[in-house]
C-alpha cells in the first residue's frame, strides 16, 4: 500500500523500505534460476530421508532374524544333547551367531546412530547448496518445514504450524505466467483466467483512467483515508474523488480502502464512519478494506498486542458490514502469523500482499498484491499490482 506522507522522517523510512524491497526482488529473481536445483534437492533429500530409514529397518529386521535363528539354533543343540538317540537328526551349524538381550539392544542402538549421522550428513549437505545456490535462510527453512508458516519477524524465526481446519489456498505454482513486463497471470489448461487490478491513492497524482483501462486494468482499489502513523491524524485522500468518477467513467470496477493506525475503539469508528461518508455518492462493486499492516521505524500501531490489534480489526469490519456494505482485510504473512489472530478473521475475505511468486503461504486470499513497482499506461511512476481469480466484484 502507500503510506501516509505527512511526515518527512516517515518517508525516509519508506523509501529505505522500498530499496529493500527491490533488494529483495532481485535476490528473489536469482532464486527463481535455481528453483529447479532446489526441487531436484528437496526430492533428492526426501529419497535419502526414505533411503536412511529402509537402512535402519534392513538393519533391525536382520538383527532380530540372527537372533531369532541363533535361539531356535541354541534351543535344537539342547535337545539333541537331552535325547541324542531321538527325535530330528538334521545336521546343527555350529557356527551360529548368538546375540543376549543386552547385545541386540546395542546393536539396534549403534545402527540407529549410523543412520541418524548419514541423514544429518545428507541434510547438511543439502543446506550447503541450497546456500550456496542463493537461497535465503527463511526459504530454507520453509523447504524443511512444510507444515508450519514460517516467517522472520523482530530478528526471531516464528513456526506456526498450519491450520488444515482454516480455508487453504488452491492456487498451483506452475500455473502462475510472469511476463516480461513483470505482469502476474493466472492459467488454467493454457488459458488467462486471472484479472488485472491496480490500487491507487494520491501517490500516483492525476490518472488517465481511459488509458488504465484500455491496458486491461479490470479493478482497482482507491484509497479513501488515512491516519498517519506518527501523528496519528486522520486524513481524506485528496484524490479519492478523481479516481473514483474517472476509473467508473472508464469502466473499471472499483472497491476503496483505509490505511489505519487506530490504536483504540474510538478511532476504529472514526475511521470507518468517514469511509462510509466518502463512498456514500458511489456505487461501489468491490469491497470497502481494512489495512492493517505494521511501518518500519516507530510506527504507532506497532505496539499493539496480536489481541489488542485482532479486536480492533474485527470491529471495523463489524461496523462496515452493518452498514450494508461488503468488507475486506489486506495484510502480509508477518501480520497474518504473529500480529493477528487469522483465525478469528475466518469468516472475511483476505487481500494478501507478498512480493514474491513463492507461493508458501497456506491460506486462501482473494486478491493477491504481487508488486509495488507495476507499470500502467495512464499512471505516471509505479503502481501497486494485484490480480484475483475469482472475481471480487458484484
Amino acid at each position: 500500500m502507500n503510506l501516509p506522507y505527512d511526515e518527512n522522517e516517515e518517508i525516509e523510512e519508506i523509501e529505505r523500505e522500498k530499496e529493500e524491497q527491490r533488494a529483495r526482488k532481485e535476490r528473489e529473481r536469482k532464486l527463481k534460476e535455481a528453483r529447479k536445483q532446489n526441487k531436484a534437492i528437496n526430492a533428492g533429500q526426501n529419497s535419502d530421508v526414505l533411503k536412511v530409514f529402509l537402512c535402519m529397518m534392513v538393519c533391525l529386521l536382520l538383527l532380530v532374524a540372527l537372533m531369532y535363528g541363533g535361539l531356535l539354533l541354541l534351543e535344537r543343540n539342547r535337545a539333541v544333547a537331552e535325547n541324542p538317540d531321538g527325535g530330528d537328526t538334521s545336521p546343527v551349524i555350529s557356527t551360529a551367531i548368538v546375540y543376549t538381550q543386552e547385545e541386540m539392544e546395542a546393536k539396534i542402538a549403534e545402527a540407529e546412530k549410523a543412520a541418524m549421522k548419514r541423514g544429518s550428513e545428507n541434510m547438511l549437505d543439502t543446506m550447503k547448496v541450497s546456500f550456496a545456490s542463493g537461497m535465503s535462510t527463511i526459504d530454507i527453512l520453509r523447504a524443511m518445514y512444510p507444515d508450519d508458516l514460517v516467517v522472520g519477524s523482530g530478528g526471531r524465526f516464528y513456526f506456526h504450524p498450519i491450520d488444515r481446519s482454516l480455508r487453504q489456498n488452491e492456487l498451483v505454482a506452475e500455473n502462475l505466467s510472469i511476463l516480461e513486463s513483470g505482469e502476474y497471470q493466472y492459467l488454467q489448461d493454457g488459458a488467462v483466467i486471472s484479472h488485472k487490478g491496480i490500487d491507487v491513492s494520491s501517490h500516483q497524482g492525476a490518472i488517465d483512467w481511459n488509458q488504465v483501462a484500455a491496458d486491461g486494468v479490470e479493478f482497482a482499489f482507491v484509497r479513501a483515508v488515512f491516519r498517519g502513523y506518527g501523528s496519528g491524524k486522520l486524513v481524506e485522500d485528496e484524490q479519492f474523488d478523481a479516481n473514483m468518477q474517472g476509473a467508473i467513467a472508464a469502466g473499471v470496477k472499483v472497491g476503496v480502502y483505509v490505511f489505519s493506525q487506530a490504536i483504540n475503539e474510538e478511532e476504529i469508528l472514526e475511521e470507518a464512519n468517514l469511509v462510509l461518508e466518502k463512498v456514500a455518492n458511489y456505487q461501489l462493486d468491490c469491497p470497502i478494506v481494512f489495512d492493517v499492516e505494521m511501518v518500519s521505524g516507530d510506527g504507532r500501531m506497532n505496539y499493539l498486542s496480536a489481541e489488542e490489534r485482532t479486536s480492533l480489526v474485527l470491529l471495523f469490519c463489524k461496523t462496515i458490514e452493518e452498514s450494508g456494505h461488503r468488507v475486506m482485510i489486506y495484510h502480509n504473512t508477518e501480520m497474518a502469523a504473529v500480529k493477528v489472530n487469522i483465525a478469528a478473521l475466518e469468516q472475511y475475505d483476505k487481500w494478501y500482499a507478498s512480493y514474491s511468486s513463492k507461493m508458501f503461504y497456506p491460506y486462501e486470499y482473494r486478491v493477491w498484491q504481487y508488486s509495488d513497482k507495476g507499470k500502467v499506461q495512464g499512471i505516471k511512476g509505479d503502481v501497486d499490482m494485484n490480480l484475483c481469480v475469482q472475481p471480487v466484484w458484484e
